[in-house]
């Protein structure tokens, strides 16, 4: 079967809890609705399935690859546009939409990314150190490590990777670039496998590092921290947020943000105010936190540790 310009990347791509985090947004035939990461599409198409001709489905991504992939989807209900999802909110007013029925948030770095040795995502393929989500933007991971201060290198790789070893792999780096520029994903590796003594049995010494520097290069968290409020801001009413995570300093954002929505105003103690004149939650959360089944993982272990929650406007 011969595939339509860039139907060939999605082909390469399983979209992680598709089905669940469809069925989470609860898509409503003629509603407005924000994949805020495109991806390769899987989530969209899903959605579009469900979506009647008055509905409308608008992409986001900030990877050209992905944006390749929405360019070749010849769908009249379907928009996309190149950008960082914290830009949600201009993204919609540019789009004239006021209001959207639900968003979906799929975080962290997609299977293409990482299988791409050029883009620099993965200790396993040799390749630059770049590790940028949009490679036309910002700085890469060899940038920044070819300029940051010893103890910068360190505080990012223990915050961000949880790394107990950051301040010895961070005085190796510095060391070694006094020597040539750390610039290769093979050589931050093997300098990284220098510095860490012990490590979990099965676990790359460098998996923590790569973490760090490609949340620190892309402002992952950041990012979401501005997001989140975003898209709830703009849900309708019944409108849903669904989001999926996949490590903890991610999914400990998510909760809070969700949590905080749907509790009520904190006041003052002591206050002389009856319960009823509380004022309610915005926001209310649906049903517990859903992890891929045993069937997904073994088909796609990169779902072992995907966690998906839901919040929806009341």
């Amino acid at each position: 079967m011969s595939l339509e310009p860039g139907a060939e990347r999605a082909a390469a791509h399983t979209t992680v809890l598709a089905a669940e985090a469809v069925a989470a947004l609860h898509v409503r035939p003629g509603g407005t609705y924000v994949d805020a990461t495109f991806g390769r599409g899987g989530h969209s198409r899903r959605v579009l399935e469900q979506l009647g001709p008055a509905g409308r489905l608008l992409a986001i991504d900030r990877d050209p690859e992905a944006i390749v992939v929405a360019q070749a989807m010849n769908d009249p209900r379907f928009t996309w546009a190149h950008e960082r999802f914290s830009a949600f909110a201009t993204l919609l007013d540019r789009a004239g939409i006021a209001g959207v029925d639900g968003v979906l948030l799929d975080l962290g770095v997609s299977s293409p990314q990482i299988d791409d040795a050029h883009r620099g995502f993965s200790f396993r393929r040799d390749g630059p150190l770049d590790m940028r989500m949009d490679p036309t933007r910002g700085e890469s991971a060899a940038q920044w490590l070819a300029r940051a201060a010893e103890n910068d290198i360190g505080e990012v790789i223990r915050t961000y990777g949880e790394e107990r070893f950051a301040k010895q792999i961070a005085r190796t780096l510095v060391a070694a670039r006094a020597r040539e520029p750390v610039a290769t994903t093979r050589q931050l590796a093997a300098l990284v496998a220098t510095a860490v003594r012990t490590r979990e049995p099965g676990q790359d010494p460098a998996t923590r590092t790569f973490q760090a520097l490609r949340i620190h290069v892309n402002q992952e968290l950041e990012e979401l921290a501005l997001a989140l409020p975003a898209c709830m801001a703009r849900l309708v009413s019944g409108g849903r947020l669904v989001v999926i995570s996949f490590h903890s300093l991610e999914d400990r954002i998510v909760k809070r943000a969700m949590r905080a929505a749907a509790s009520s105003p904190s006041l003052p103690q002591r206050l002389p105010i009856r319960a009823a004149d509380i004022p309610p939650p915005r926001m209310r959360l649906i049903g517990k936190p859903v992890r891929a089944s045993a069937t997904e993982i073994a088909a796609n272990p990169r779902a072992r540790s995907a966690i998906l929650r839901t919040v929806e406007q009341l």
